[in-house]
């Protein structure tokens, strides 16, 4: 059997921390990516009997790309603090680690999303998926500050199972994030959008609410759909007035 390390980078998620690394004990080395956090994530991870090590965060494909050379062993699974590793999923990828396909170098993992305590079945979170499975040496994170995914050099395929993704927390706390993610959008957005129009500032965010509530079918998911939606659209806004902020200051 081929032996596995996990990664779980962490913000400060005191919260999440001790769930998530219960939920990759299988692993044969688990390693807590902590970013000099000030909740006690760290000296909670250190109690667990965890590898923890620390570095200043930049930006999530900068630390994922730190991370995994760090790992001891050929496979990586990489797993958010606000994800859990089912038990379906966990014996999953033990078979795979006792069959592995020789010509595989990493795996799609489907996520089952909940927001403000509901499963969300529509909203365009239905078919989500990531790659969090994959081999060390073969695969590292795009350079970007958000939405970045991995590039495999070579085959990749689908694992059945899902991953558990709770990203709520708060409403206030979901926003917060959404602020980031607008922010680090906009330096994303710099390189590819010419002038800003009302076309950024108007239709692009109410295509992101009508895409999400009306076209992937948000309004089957209630109020939690509609919430979603209106969130689209508002982190699609802030994207484009953070990013006409950036402009303006670097004049």
């Amino acid at each position: 059997m081929q032996k596995l390390t996990a990664i779980i980078p962490v913000g400060n998620e005191i919260h999440n921390i001790e769930a998530v690394i219960d939920s990759v004990r299988f692993a044969n080395e688990i390693i807590v990516v902590d970013s000099f956090t000030n909740d006690g994530t760290y000296e909670k991870a250190k109690s667990l009997g965890v590898t923890v090590l620390q570095r200043e965060f930049k930006y999530a494909a900068d630390q994922k790309n730190w991370a995994i050379p760090q790992a001891k062993y050929d496979w990586v699974l990489l797993v958010d603090a606000d994800e859990r590793v089912t038990p379906e999923l966990q014996a999953e990828i033990i078979d795979l680690l006792k069959n592995p396909k020789t010509d595989i170098v990493a795996y799609w993992i489907g996520r089952m999303n909940h927001f403000m305590g509901k499963r969300v079945h529509f909203s365009g979170w239905r078919n989500d998926k990531v790659i969090r499975f994959f081999k060390r040496d073969s695969c590292k994170y795009e350079d970007k500050f958000v939405h970045e995914e991995i590039i495999a050099n070579g085959p990749v395929s689908k694992l059945k199972n899902k991953l558990h993704h709770n990203t709520y927390t708060t409403l206030d706390a979901y926003i917060e994030k959404l602020n980031k993610y607008a922010t680090w959008q906009a330096k994303d957005y710099d390189k590819k959008t010419g002038s800003l129009t009302p076309y950024h500032f108007v239709i692009k965010p109410f295509w992101g609410f009508f895409k999400h509530y009306i076209v992937q079918s948000g309004f089957r998911d209630g109020v939690v759909g509609l919430t979603i939606g209106y969130l689209q659209g508002y982190v699609v806004f802030m994207r484009y007035v953070k990013l006409w902020l950036l402009r303006k200051n670097r004049k």
